[in-house]
């Protein structure tokens, strides 16, 4: 195998691509993000597909290219979670055999209280709770009183809500940071997000300014393995709080998928030398949460159509693989993430298009990174 000067790696965030073995441990037996899409009018991905993502083992509702244009595999989780930290980890290298803490019933009083004391400010809410709901139901308490709202969902998460007129963005952050210091050990959360919205009364809306403080990965990744090997880490999208800034030589954060593939498309004109990490959230956050299965297909149909463009640029010595962290199927009876194999389509000029079966491990990612920029672990 020929050495790459560069690897892009992209997180298609949620993309699943059916229901892995274990899904009955999750509640997502019959789960299929990809299937659910691409029954919406008018679906296709004709980039995706010629590249070979519909003959990875599975996948029956995209047409198998005849000869296809990037090696492809399908992977399943090794972790014991379905979630974006749980799943990013192990792309770069770390299995999760336990999984993170989360809190059906919300956070422990002793949590709370801890929290209260560090900002000053009382909680509202404290259950899992949708984030567009939550400010809905409770935004107008929060206005009042300036109490922050704290919810969490099916994940390993803290959320943290507030008017940005009530709570400046910068304090928002800080109260996230009280916040990660508190939960660690055993209520450890894989994130504290901060959750900031705008409008009043009756028309509160969400703000581009969500900012992820994760736990520190627990063992080295392979984000570590190229920074120590002098070459760059440049980190686009959330990837940045996803790995707690370790092993991350330059961080580019967006607020959408077409920022997101645009700046992955600036760096491609640089010359830099090492891997570009790109996660494109919207998938997640704002189609597959909220079961826009119309929305969720569009999205896809524009990666598509930019990646049409992007990959053949590529250089000689460039590689790109396109995978994902987890699913959240839009068209099941619930808005939490679902436990779903992900693909890995693997292109490059000097790769051989090949069927790469099902491997066991997302970390199958991380090893071929390594592999295509030389690092010997």
């Amino acid at each position: 195998m020929k050495q790459a000067k560069r690897v892009f790696v992209i997180v298609l965030d949620s993309f699943g691509i059916g229901y892995e073995p274990d899904a009955a441990l999750f509640g997502d037996v019959g789960a299929n993000t990809l299937k659910s899409i691409a029954a919406t009018e008018g679906f296709s991905l004709p980039t995706l597909a010629a590249m070979g993502l519909g003959n990875i083992e599975g996948v029956e509702v995209l047409p198998k290219a005849e000869h296809p244009t990037a090696a492809y595999a399908r992977l399943q989780e090794k972790s014991m979670g379905k979630d974006t930290t749980v799943g990013h980890w192990e792309l770069m290298g770390v299995v999760s055999e336990k999984p993170l803490p989360t809190y059906p019933n919300g956070f422990p009083k002793e949590v709370l209280d801890a929290f209260s004391e560090a900002t000053g400010r009382g909680v509202l809410c404290n259950l899992p709770y949708s984030g567009t709901d939550v400010i809905r139901d409770y935004g107008d308490a929060h206005v009042r009183t300036g109490d922050l709202i704290v919810y969490t969902s099916a994940d390993s998460v803290f959320q943290i809500a507030a008017h940005e007129d009530i709570v400046p963005i910068e304090t928002l952050y800080d109260y996230c940071r009280k916040a990660r210091a508190i939960l660690q050990g055993e209520h450890g959360v894989g994130r504290v997000i901060a959750r900031p919205f705008v409008g009043t009364s009756g028309h509160y809306t969400r703000t581009a300014n969500r900012h992820d403080f994760s736990l520190e990965p627990s063992q080295k990744t392979v984000l570590d393995k190229i920074k120590a090997a002098g070459l760059d880490v440049i980190a686009v999208g959330k990837i940045t709080d996803i790995f707690a800034g370790k092993g991350v030589t330059e961080s580019i954060f967006t607020h959408s998928n077409d920022e997101g593939m645009n700046v992955t498309a600036e760096v491609a004109s640089r010359d830099f030398h090492g891997l570009c990490f790109t996660n494109l959230v919207d998938f997640d956050m704002l189609y597959g949460h909220r079961q826009d299965r119309e929305g969720y297909a569009a999205a896809m149909m524009a990666f598509d159509r930019w990646l049409s463009d992007f990959y053949l640029s590529l250089r000689e010595d460039d590689v790109l693989i396109i995978t994902a962290d987890h699913g959240c199927d839009p068209a099941d009876d619930s808005t939490d993430h679902t436990r779903e194999y992900v693909p890995m389509l693997v292109y490059g000029k000097t790769i051989t298009p090949e069927n790469l079966g099902t491997k066991l491990g997302f970390d199958t990612v991380g090893n071929e990174v390594l592999t295509f920029l030389g690092i010997n672990e």
